[in-house]
């Protein structure tokens, strides 16, 4: 605690100078799994990246102290030495504990859970006057529900205490092929109301074909065991696929709880085969052992960042209350067509079923749903970039017409009205007033893809224009990010993948 107290020191005085010029500022981390693209200069931002260090992990009170920085496949490291886990664990292991908890995040047992930021019960937070304060579910419990899903335009949290529970060394997971999506969320339904089920989440692989994956956590392996870390294992959607193709029954397999946890990570869910199509290189189980290394979402993300690729493909999730999911599913196939598509359910409130939403949730509405139902909508949009930016508006207008959100790691298009109509900006604004965060960029500010400024900058300037026709040119961009992957940055020092056929879970 002595070292993070005085890291904690440093990041309060650099913030206490900034808020002295009323000058914004941004949080450099050190990596991101988001695809948007940072637009300030390191002088502009405070660097929390050595905020990296899980504290303490309390084996009484089932819980955990751990810096924002965190990855999840540390923080899982560090818990099940001592035989626990966290109800909710994001599905790439890149992605931290404070960009969870600012940035929303959900996973498979968030039908249960509900979002990660909701097993956060306290944090420390260094207010945007650079004064350090805490904030828990009893004290300042407004700093801490608005902080969540604020990305940092309430202040930079330092710190985060996380709920645990007890651990297995096994999930064991049923396939449950369906024909629809209408079938799939009957499904989801009944397999919620079982208390021992603890994962729920499925994938369309065609408007008529899919799978509904339920797991229970177990001591003991029950039939075949099959993992997905290695270079040799399948990637996870192709291995279900091939499951629910296979055979019309449900199909129950036992895998290693870490390997669950990251069961998407060798290929960001399907985004690797797009790499593979993009580079011409065949899409086949030899292909995708000979460049597992690339295929891990660290990699990926990096390289996506470099490419400029992010700006070529429609990345999105998003939350539709149950009663709206058919229409927006089929605005989806009929609009944009691309498979598979990722389903999962959310508890809108969780455990803590009576806790606020921070002013950042959706606008409150009469008879409020309690669950929500995940679409993970990833895909290759327009090659022209006014239809693409077209292309996402519209989408983001079907989620505002159906009552839905996204999630804002992902390129929003919305014009500020348009966003501030999803949102309770009022509540928002007066959050950021009393804590003195008003100067910081809002949400939106650091949200939104700035169309205009694109267009006038290549108008302006023939630097501009020329590097953006050179990156539009096959294969320059994704040669250049795969080089990036290869020799360059901080996602060289890619951990090891340290469940890969090791015991996981300390008895």
């Amino acid at each position: 605690m002595e070292s993070h107290n005085d890291a904690v020191k440093i990041i309060a005085a650099q913030v206490r100078a900034f808020n002295a010029r009323k000058e914004p500022f941004r949080i450099y981390h050190g990596s991101t799994n988001c695809t948007r693209t940072s637009r300030r200069q390191r002088d502009q931002m405070v660097d929390i990246s050595s905020l990296n260090h899980v504290l303490q992990v309390d084996t009484q009170a089932n819980f955990a102290l751990v810096e924002p920085n965190v990855s999840m496949d540390v923080l899982i490291e560090a818990t099940l030495r001592h035989g626990l886990v966290p109800p909710v664990v994001m599905e790439f292991p890149g992605i931290t504990a404070g960009g969870g908890f600012a940035g929303t995040a959900g996973e498979s047992s968030s039908f249960r859970y509900g979002f990660f930021d909701r097993i956060v019960s306290w944090i420390e937070i260094v207010l945007a006057t650079g004064e350090v304060e805490t904030a828990s579910t009893v004290l300042r419990s407004d700093l801490l529900y608005g902080a969540a899903a604020a990305f940092g335009t309430l202040g930079i949290t330092t710190l985060l205490k996380i709920e645990l529970k007890e651990a297995k060394t096994y999930v064991e997971l049923s396939y449950f092929p369906v024909n629809s999506r209408s079938e799939a969320l009957e499904k989801f339904k009944q397999i919620a109301r079982d208390p021992a089920i603890d994962y729920v989440d499925g994938i369309l692989f065609a408007s008529n074909a899919g799978v509904v994956c339920s797991g229970r956590l177990t001591s003991e392996a029950c039939g075949n065991v099959q993992g997905f870390a290695r270079p040799s294992d399948p990637w996870f959607y192709l291995h279900a696929q091939k499951l629910v193709e296979r055979s019309s029954n449900p199909t129950v397999e036992s895998i290693p709880l870490v390997d669950y946890l990251f069961r998407y990570d060798r290929g960001a869910f399907w985004m690797g085969f797009y790499a593979f199509k993009y580079f011409l290189v065949p899409f086949n189980r030899i292909g995708r052992w000979v460049l597992d290394h690339f295929m891990h979402t660290r990699v990926m993300y990096h390289a996506l960042h470099k490419s400029g690729l992010s700006t070529k493909y429609i990345i999105q999730d998003v939350v539709v209350p149950y009663v709206t999911a058919h229409d927006f599913y089929k605005y989806v196939d009929e609009t944009l067509g691309f498979y598979p598509l990722w389903l999962c359910p959310v508890h809108q409130r969780g455990q803590s079923q009576q806790a606020p939403q921070g002013p950042l949730a959706e606008k409150p509405k009469p008879n409020d749903p309690e669950m929500l139902l995940n679409f993970g909508v990833w895909g290759p949009g327009p090659s022209n970039r006014r239809a693409f930016v077209e292309t996402n508006r519209k989408l983001e207008h079907k989620i505002q017409e159906l009552e839905g959100r996204k999630w804002l790691y992902a390129h929003t298009y919305n014009t500020e009205e348009e966003f501030w109509e999803m949102y309770d900006r009022k509540s928002y604004d007066a959050l950021r007033a009393k804590y003195q965060a008003a100067y910081l960029p809002n949400i939106y500010e650091k949200v939104k893809v700035d169309v205009e400024g694109e267009e006038k900058g290549m108008r302006d300037s023939w630097v501009v224009y020329l590097l953006a026709f050179f990156w539009s040119i096959w294969p320059l961009g994704g040669l250049y990010g795969l080089y990036n992957a290869t020799f360059g940055g901080d996602y060289l020092l890619t951990r090891d993948v340290w469940w890969n056929g090791v015991q996981q879970l300390k008895r």
